[in-house]
């Protein structure tokens, strides 16, 4: 069968079609599930396959892309069918809502960034609104950089790493909590947060409080391989409610019917589904990890 999909705004889908003598036949749904199968049959072979060219016809004019022939068939133009061990297609490019907008990050608006974030270090074990206050000003000179990556920036990378650091900080008083470091790192480029991920707090210490989630935000990042989703998933996942700028509920609930389309898209072009992999996210133990991971279930 023909297969086309559909990856745009908050829509994931896909729509394949084929003949069987008189009878057009087609699979449609969101990615990630088997879909709902239709057949119509014709008085002829010839009156089937010109109903089967007409409906491919309307899906491309709506957007819809080829992507490969089910089932072992070859895709429209000639071009040669899948073979048994060969690399899947690539994923859709997905057409994810902006998470940063434009900006040029200027000499001086580095240099305020870099400002901003050693105010936050030296607010960590002050009262939380002061340090709520430090990480809002902190985002607001991170946003001016237009989702930069500081990794080309010297002194933006030191002090942001040495702020990283202080999620698994051995003192409380000492500690960044994960949720902060997430709102500072949802400002730059993923990249960011991948290196954090992976090489920051590549090995918390077992008696950290976030020692749980930072385990999962790893997992979560290998099993996706891509650091935009990770990212987004993650601060989702680690959000708590009523806790710093990004936790509104509704707001938590917009970002997530937003990111879930996407996240089946590239999951169903690596051999998964959606609900697979929240079925398989360990909170932990950590009753906000649950509760978020409950609540993505049943959307």
């Amino acid at each position: 069968m023909r297969r086309f999909e559909f990856v745009q705004g908050t829509s994931a889908k896909f729509w394949m079609a084929d003949v069987d003598d008189t009878t057009f036949i087609v699979v449609y749904g969101r990615l990630g599930t088997a879909g709902q199968r239709k057949e119509k049959a014709f008085p002829t072979a010839e009156a089937a396959q010109r109903e089967c060219d007409k409906k491919v016809a309307e899906k491309l004019r709506e957007g819809y892309q080829e992507v490969a022939a089910a089932g072992g068939g070859a895709p429209a133009g000639g071009a040669p069918a899948a073979t048994a061990g060969a690399a899947a297609p690539p994923p859709p490019k997905l057409d994810l809502p902006p998470r940063v907008q434009p900006g040029e990050a200027t000499e001086a608006r580095r240099k305020a960034a870099v400002h901003a974030l050693a105010a936050v270090s030296a607010a960590r074990g002050r009262r939380s609104w002061v340090l709520g206050r430090a990480v809002r000003r902190a985002r607001r000179a991170l946003e001016s950089l237009g989702g930069l990556d500081p990794a080309t920036d010297g002194a933006l990378s030191a002090a942001l790493d040495a702020l990283l650091a202080r999620v698994v900080a051995p003192s409380a008083r000492d500690r960044l909590p994960l949720v902060r470091a997430i709102e500072l790192l949802s400002e730059l480029d993923a990249a960011a947060f991948a290196r954090a991920v992976r090489d920051t707090w590549k090995a918390p210490p077992a008696t950290s409080p976030a020692a749980g989630a930072l385990a999962l935000l790893k997992r979560q990042l290998e099993e996706l391989d891509d650091p935009e989703l990770g990212l987004r998933l993650g601060a989702l996942l680690v959000d708590r409610p009523h806790h710093g700028a990004m936790s509104a509920e509704a707001g938590w609930a917009r970002r997530w019917k937003a990111l879930s389309p996407h996240l089946e898209a590239h999951l169903a072009h690596r051999g998964r589904s959606l609900k697979e992999l929240l079925a398989g996210i360990d909170a932990g133990g950590d009753p906000h990890v649950e509760e978020r991971v409950a609540r993505m279930r049943a959307a």
